[in-house]
């Protein structure tokens, strides 16, 4: 099993203290970190403009980091596609891949929040289905024959060579955000293994686990490989001081989510490729604030290291295999206690999970 460390570049939860300048800072010691204590992969998000999250370019940010580390996977959770061109998208892979001796790992997604596509004046949120299918068929085929070409309505490409050309398969490296229905097929196509958020109990995502599992196989004649489960977690010896500090920021953390995507609001129904989450904003509105937050605590892991492993155990029994992407910095959470927690988890927890 691998395990990699997540990064949001969020000011959401902090005082006004938090400049935009100390969020890249500690994000960036703590990236630097992960190598030497034994993470896999680093995967920082993108997004734009607001306190919530702001990586506007995650592929730039793995191109610095690939400068100061030697082995660490370096992966994007993820490329939004209809914010991006898909012939730069994949000459800046192919170069990150170059500088870092194979190391990239491509995650793509196709973006959720209305405030954030508002801005790009020529894209409309619901192409966004289009866009992505679209893009990302062009950035895999190019990524593993060196040209992009594509005669769609979005993004009409003559064909070109790539240069510097992709020199090592992205088979197995290619990853995608899969939360609705639409998205699982679109990542099974693709060859792409699924990216799930912990947001809600593992049993539900079991119908999507399996959709994907029975498409991949169906379309590429081999099993699919694990999803890659994206955690905000706590650790700390002290049982009850690590529920208390978890909680409360996992709650913040989740409060600036909601505010950012609008979940509970009734905009997804009419927007075309989102009505699922329409659906689902009816039940939020239903369980509520409360509800909401009992729920996604539940689908993180944190505690102490053996309540940990029990959570990551429990999950295991319920995906099998998976890969995990976890977060130690949301929602407000002191730098201290996030590297604190990063050096024990990866002191007592990480070499466990590596053994399964």
């Amino acid at each position: 099993m691998e395990a990699g460390l997540q990064l949001i570049f969020s000011s959401g939860g902090w005082d006004d203290s938090m400049t935009d300048g100390k969020v890249y800072e500690e994000e960036l010691s703590l990236a630097r970190q992960a190598e030497d204590l034994g993470f896999d992969a680093v995967w920082p998000t993108e997004h734009h403009y607001f306190d919530y999250s702001f990586c506007p370019d995650n592929l730039q940010f793995l191109s610095y980091l690939a400068g100061c580390t030697s082995t660490i996977g370096l992966g994007t959770a993820a490329v939004i596609l209809p914010w991006n061109d898909p012939l730069r998208v994949v000459e800046k892979v192919s170069m990150l891949d170059h500088f870092s001796g194979g190391r990239v790992r491509l995650g793509f997604g196709r973006g959720l929040s209305r405030r954030e596509y508002a801005p790009f004046t020529n894209i409309e949120m619901d192409e966004s289905r289009g866009r992505f299918d679209e893009a990302a068929q062009m950035v895999v085929d190019g990524l593993e024959t060196g040209f992009v070409e594509g005669e769609g309505p979005f993004y009409p490409q003559s064909r070109i060579e790539v240069r510097p050309r992709p020199e090592t398969s992205f088979a197995g490296r290619i990853y995608a955000v899969a939360n609705s229905s639409d998205s699982v097929e679109s990542c099974a196509r693709i060859g792409g293994r699924m990216i799930m958020f912990a947001e809600t109990n593992w049993e539900r995502r079991m119908e999507s686990i399996e959709r994907h599992r029975e498409l991949f196989l169906e379309l590429h004649s081999t099993p699919a490989p694990p999803p890659l489960t994206a955690d905000f977690t706590f650790i700390h010896h002290d049982a009850d001081h690590a529920k208390e500090v978890a909680e409360e920021h996992l709650a913040r953390y989740l409060s600036t989510l909601l505010q950012h995507y609008e979940l509970m609001s009734d905009h997804f129904a009419d927007i075309e490729g989102y009505q699922g989450y329409g659906r689902q904003a009816e039940v939020l509105k239903k369980v509520g604030f409360e509800g909401y937050v009992t729920g996604f605590q539940a689908a993180n892991a944190y505690g102490t290291p053996d309540q940990v492993l029990e959570r990551f155990s429990a999950r295991k029994e319920i995906l099998g295999d998976f890969e995990l992407a976890t977060c130690f910095r949301f929602g407000g959470i002191a730098y201290e206690d996030a590297e604190a927690s990063m050096h024990l988890f990866a002191t007592e927890v990480l070499p466990e999970l590596k053994s399964w």
